[in-house]
């Protein structure tokens, strides 16, 4: 039943054409993907990614390896007596890249980012945490602005309470960051710190999930849960946590194989959608897919060789008396690739390599192939091949458009170009899923208007077009939070699908409106920006920005 002011009843007529039509457009089943190269080179290798809610990109590298190859702006230098490769340096090691005009513009980073960490605040200011050297306790903000603005990064040296360098970052409910672990730190802290003092931040299972060279459970895999408390997986263990109190809550069974999951192993791990259209209790479901077996790191050091990538899955429903993994295998074992949640609800993997570690040099065997795994059916498609090979120290983030933007990879010490098997990338790809293929044009819709705030448990209007409308139980309305990816682990994501209340004729051709409501809580969906994709019949409209409040 669809209300279009009035009930309007669908025939058994129509329901047998719609699923007729249906069955002739599956833009899946017809590998209609394809890979376009936007940038060959944007000065510097995108081992970092975030989103921003204006359309804009921001990607940034290390300080330590040396000069880019793009120069800072205006004649600009940054100084830094204790850079370990070059103390004067005239070029950037971060940009700014606006998906929409396929431009870029150079941004000046002072302390050293390398393999760090961000999230970003309610109010869509991008927060930054920790490093390396002279970078291990700084955090650097950066609030949005035009692209043709001055913008850039405003920097806090000292202001983390512990070194950070491989540590992970979640937005909380209350629009707090917490940060976690790190090479060493078996502690975690919060963001902004006024009232962190009074919290004891010691967390003992980092401790315990080292592999006796504090390995394995580096950039540690961090959910928030419905409840509010946290699902930390760390090396092959993986509990929930109730951060305010400092106390475990629940310890799961160890995931299967016993291969280590988290850098230098580097699997990488998802929040599956959290689903508010039933009035049931809201099931929350991760995924672990790849990564390298125990003894992979040290075998590549040694000169025992490259290890074959881990090509198993696990599921993990964390409801019910006693949780326990299923498996799954891929169709390729992958170690460093990147999961991300497409607006379908599907997971695309993408980037990394079929042998070896994380770690200079320490990989083979490029992956240029992408998967896509289809949660409901329990599948994977094989995709189309990339123009070049993503392995260490490569990113990928969604974009609103529904395209997936790739770049990095420097398996050097430095960048280097010239007489190795993979060399520095500083190029942008851009993926494109079998939905944005021409074929699924008729039943794509197009969103015209929605409110630019969403409110809890409150009703919005959404209005939108499209050429041929199937049926409402093939629409839906969902909200992405964007990613800062870095290290095969895409921070903060998240889907929360809303529940639809109705769907109604808008008074013109092919227009609809629809009222929806706002997520229940913030656990569920923590404020701030998020991209609200349409998706009818397996096909998103590009998404628009909401915020979250």
């Amino acid at each position: 039943m669809i209300n279009y002011g009035k009930t309007f009843i669908i025939t058994t007529s129509v329901l047998c054409l719609s699923i007729a039509i249906l069955s002739e457009a599956q833009p899946y089943m017809m590998q209609l993907d394809r890979w376009e190269v936007l940038q060959p080179s944007i000065g510097i290798s995108a081992m970092h990614m975030q989103l921003l809610h204006n359309g804009m990109v921001i990607m940034f590298d290390r300080t330590d390896f040396g000069n880019s190859n793009i120069s800072l702006a205006g004649g600009m230098c940054r100084y830094d007596p204790s850079d370990t490769a070059v103390k004067f340096d005239c070029s950037a090691h971060s940009v700014l890249y606006d998906v929409a005009s396929n431009t870029y513009r150079p941004l000046k980073v002072q302390t050293d980012t390398w393999c760090s960490s961000g999230s970003v605040l309610p109010n869509g200011t991008l927060v930054q945490t920790g490093g390396y050297n002279d970078g291990d306790r700084a955090a650097r903000m950066f609030t949005p602005c035009g692209f043709s603005e001055t913008c850039d990064w405003i920097e806090f040296p000292q202001y983390l309470t512990q070194r950070r360098w491989y540590a992970t970052n979640q937005i909380l409910p209350d629009g707090r960051i917490i940060v976690v672990g790190g090479r060493r730190q078996f502690n975690f802290e919060i963001f902004p710190r006024a009232d962190y003092r009074s919290i004891e931040s010691r967390f003992e299972f980092l401790r315990e999930t080292t592999d006796g060279s504090n390995e394995n459970n580096l950039y540690p895999f961090l959910h928030l849960l419905p409840d509010g408390n946290l699902f930390v997986f760390a090396n092959t263990r993986s509990i929930v946590f109730d951060y305010k109190r400092n106390r475990i809550v629940r310890e799961f069974p160890e995931i299967p194989g016993g291969d280590p999951r988290n850098y230098p192993s580097s699997g990488s791990s998802i929040l599956l959608p959290l689903d508010e259209t039933n009035n049931v209790d809201l099931e929350a479901e991760i995924m672990v897919c790849g990564g390298a077996p125990k003894g992979a790191f040290s075998g590549v050091k040694n000169g025992r060789g490259f290890a074959r990538a881990t090509s198993t899955c696990g599921r993990l429903k964390l409801t019910g008396a006693n949780p326990s993994w299923e498996m799954e295998t891929m169709p390729l074992p992958r170690v460093m690739g990147d999961m991300l949640l497409l607006p379908t609800g599907d997971v695309i993997i993408v980037n990394g390599a079929g042998t070896g570690t994380a770690g200079w040099e320490n990989a083979r065997d490029p992956l240029t192939r992408p998967v896509i795994y289809y949660p409901f059916e329990r599948r994977f498609s094989v995709m189309s091949t990339a123009s070049r090979p993503r392995m260490y120290h490569s990113s990928a983030v969604l974009l609103a458009d529904g395209r997936i933007l790739v770049g990095g990879s420097n398996p050097h010490v430095y960048y280097n170009f010239t007489n190795v098997e993979y060399p520095t990338e500083l190029s942008l790809e851009a993926y494109s899923p079998p939905y944005l293929s021409f074929t699924s044009d008729s039943i794509r819709p197009k969103i015209l208007t929605s409110g630019k705030v969403v409110n809890y448990k409150t009703l919005f209007n959404l209005s939108f077009s499209i050429a041929q409308f199937l049926t409402i139980d093939l629409l839906s309305v969902r909200i992405v939070a964007p990613s800062f990816t870095t290290h095969s682990f895409a921070m903060n994501q998240r889907m929360v699908i809303l529940k639809l209340i109705s769907v109604a004729r808008d008074g013109l051709t092919n227009s609809y409106r629809i009222n929806v409501l706002g997520p229940s809580t913030a656990e569920i969906a923590p404020p701030g920006y998020y991209m609200m994709f349409l998706v009818h019949s397996g096909v998103p409209s590009s998404g628009t920005w909401v915020q979250i409040e």
